[in-house]
């Protein structure tokens, strides 16, 4: 992607201009920003992909005491209200991994790094619907796709919640901005700005997200996948004490065995690549409802591309490709490296690879992660 070139997705900016002057710092509206040829998802397919048991989905329901209530899927049809029935909402996350369509717009996206991007998730509102003033954690792109939702944001002043209700719906939301978007609009939105959009009508909104892993759960995730590393490689050496001496405080911890502990994690967080390692393994791993079809063994010297659910990154030593990593470097890193950022490789660059890196293509292929371009 020229990250320098103006984009009607962007309301005329650049990528560079766009992360520089909106990305986690201000809203934008951008009237029209996509051309919706064709709907990405039809009603009656959003509410059959609601029902599965593959899809992570929400039913959410205004009462008319101005109560909520939430419901998580799987939703069979005849779990939801009649479409006619006002302020009500069916969420459902990774369409993207679902349909072509949707999948083919998220990668207009890729400004930003894979490493960050979420998920596109479709919510369908009939009149008066959404899910209540509230605000996130991470970056959004609100994406009109039909009908119109009527949109208030403002600043976060006040994060407290509303007391015993299942969502979490602000209690003293204050609007400084309100826009109607139609199909086509999209609205950007930084982290913690608190937003509520209410649908006029029979509407379908495209929530672009993006990853925020928070500081616990990546050191977590990273510490687990390191051990299991070293754990792999064979015998860890077991704490030794031939000095202790007998004691007369035996609730007491040794200081040497403090000591141990704390050289032993000491020793892990120096560990630079084992840490890279285990950082790509995490961003790259697919959520856990993703599944592949085995492929059938294809020819893949035409050409190769990515499937919409696989997640491949890069660093200076390694490739990942969901979850697992692997080294790499000269021409095969090099090709690698573009079918990470392309999803594509075309038969000049796929003849240009090593018999090693070809082979390792058709075991992807066997396991569904790519397919013949």
């Amino acid at each position: 992607m020229d990250i320098t070139q103006k984009l009607s997705l962007l309301g005329g900016l650049t990528p560079e201009q766009f992360m520089r002057r909106h990305w986690h710092k201000k809203p934008l509206l951008i009237r029209q920003a996509v051309a919706l040829a064709q709907p990405l998802v039809s009603r009656s397919e959003l509410f059959e992909m609601a029902a599965s048991e593959d899809v992570e989905s929400r039913l959410i329901v205004q009462e008319g005491n101005g109560g909520w209530s939430l419901k998580r899927g799987p939703l069979p049809r005849r779990s939801l209200p009649p479409t006619t029935q006002p302020g009500w909402t069916v969420l459902v996350q990774g369409v993207d991994l679902h349909r072509d369509a949707a999948h083919d717009l998220l990668q207009q996206f890729r400004f930003v790094p894979d490493a960050r991007v979420d998920d596109l998730m479709v919510s369908w509102a009939s009149d008066g619907g959404g899910v209540g003033p509230h605000f996130d954690s991470y970056d959004v792109f609100l994406l009109q796709v039909q009908g119109r939702r009527r949109w208030r944001i403002g600043r976060l002043e006040d994060p407290q919640l509303q007391p015993d209700v299942p969502l979490k719906i602000l209690q003293n939301f204050i609007a400084e901005e309100e826009f109607v978007l139609e199909p086509g609009d999209m609205l950007y939105l930084p982290p913690r700005w608190a937003h509520d959009g209410v649908a006029e009508g029979e509407c379908m909104t495209a929530s672009i997200g993006f990853r925020a892993p928070a500081r616990t759960e990546l050191a977590r995730e990273i510490m687990v996948r390191m051990l299991e590393a070293v754990e792999a490689e064979g015998d860890s050496p077991l704490y030794r004490d031939p000095r202790q001496p007998a004691t007369e405080t035996p609730g007491a911890i040794p200081e040497g065995l403090a000591d141990y502990a704390r050289d032993a994690l000491q020793a892990l967080l120096r560990d630079e690549a084992s840490l890279q390692c285990a950082l790509g393994e995490y961003l790259s791993e697919p959520k856990p409802q993703v599944w592949f079809e085995v492929g059938d063994a294809a020819d893949l010297s035409g050409g190769v591309r990515l499937d919409r659910r696989s997640r491949m990154m890069y660093d200076e030593r390694h490739v990942f490709f969901n979850g697992e990593s692997y080294r790499a470097g000269g021409r095969d890193a090099k090709l690698m490296r573009v079918l990470a950022d392309s999803r594509c490789l075309d038969a000049r660059q796929v003849s240009q690879l090593s018999e090693g890196a070809r082979e390792l293509l058709e075991r992807w292929g066997d396991d569904g992660w790519l397919h013949p371009a």
